[in-house]
């Protein structure tokens, strides 16, 4: 029975979904979990340190496909943990500037995945968030430093909030410590809104941070999932599934190297009205009809 290898920056506790999503693909391809495959997950926590180990601790487990999603840091580590296991990553960023792969169409390797390109869109995330709390004078922004698109999210951020003078708070969190501490900190600025960009110690912390949100009045908005008062990104779901229908591609005797890195074509974009009438907020019909599921 051929063992998978998955290890991932989220938390399993997070990541029901989306594992549910993976083992779709696979089973769409012939493979299920406990009947003709078996997959040993790995979970960092959002903790991206103990990446290198857990991945090279599957390596050892001389695993048939090694996935390695959930952030950029998770992709990286198990890209570089081994030449000749075939390798499923997923990211938030482009994997050729990374040097995973050789091209999008022809990876080359032994590695191929998916990206999600969460750090591209930042911008639109903030003009979402200005257009339902007009005239916010000040937008804190929750960054976390240790994630590699995290330079490009804040230059995207800056960029756009210079060109309409937008004035922006950001502060970094990398554990739990510099959370609380940034939060607090967030509290004491009294920005008018808040912005959580892309990063999977994030997602792990979701529902604490939407608790402050929800504690402090603060309208929030997050990447790619649903909770605050708006959530935009791409499909997650849809490119976990699509991973697992790679692994079971590679299972069946297909090259890693030549199959085409996948790139969103599905985004979620969800206005949670209950939180908006909590906040006072009135949602602009503009932005309702752009929204794929409001929430009553």
């Amino acid at each position: 029975m051929p063992l998978i290898g998955f290890v991932s920056g989220r938390g399993a506790g997070d990541s029901v979904q989306l594992v549910a999503a993976f083992q779709q693909g696979l089973a769409e391809t012939g493979f299920v979990e406990g009947k003709n495959i078996a997959i040993d997950f790995r979970w960092a926590d959002g903790d991206y340190d103990r990446l290198p180990a857990l991945t090279a601790d599957l390596v050892s487990h001389k695993v048939a496909v090694l996935v390695g999603v959930g952030g950029d840091v998770s992709a990286l580590a198990a890209a570089k943990a081994t030449t000749t296991i075939p390798v499923v990553f997923g990211m938030g960023s482009d994997p050729l500037k990374a040097g995973i792969v050789a091209s999008f169409n022809r990876p080359g390797g032994n590695v191929t995945g998916f990206t999600l390109w969460t750090s591209e869109m930042e911008s639109k995330r903030l003009g979402s968030l200005r257009e339902l709390v007009p005239g916010v004078a000040r937008i804190g922004v929750l960054i976390n430093p240790r994630f590699p698109p995290a330079v490009q999210e804040a230059e995207e951020l800056q960029a756009d909030a210079k060109s309409v003078a937008q004035q922006l708070f950001v502060v970094g969190a990398n554990d739990d410590a510099e959370l609380d501490a940034a939060l607090t900190t967030i509290a004491q600025q009294r920005v008018g809104a808040l912005l959580v960009a892309a990063a999977p110690f994030f997602d792990t912390r979701r529902d604490r941070i939407l608790a402050f949100a929800a504690q402090s009045r603060l309208p929030a908005i997050i990447s790619s999932v649903a909770g605050g008062l708006i959530s935009y990104g791409p499909s997650v779901g849809e490119s976990y599934k699509n991973a697992g229908v790679y692994v079971g591609r590679i299972l069946k005797g297909e090259k890693p190297g030549d199959l085409p890195v996948l790139q969103p074509t599905k985004f979620d974009f969800v206005i949670n009205l209950k939180t908006a009438k909590a906040l006072g907020l009135a949602v602009p019909p503009t932005l309702s009809a752009e929204a794929g599921e409001v929430i009553e």
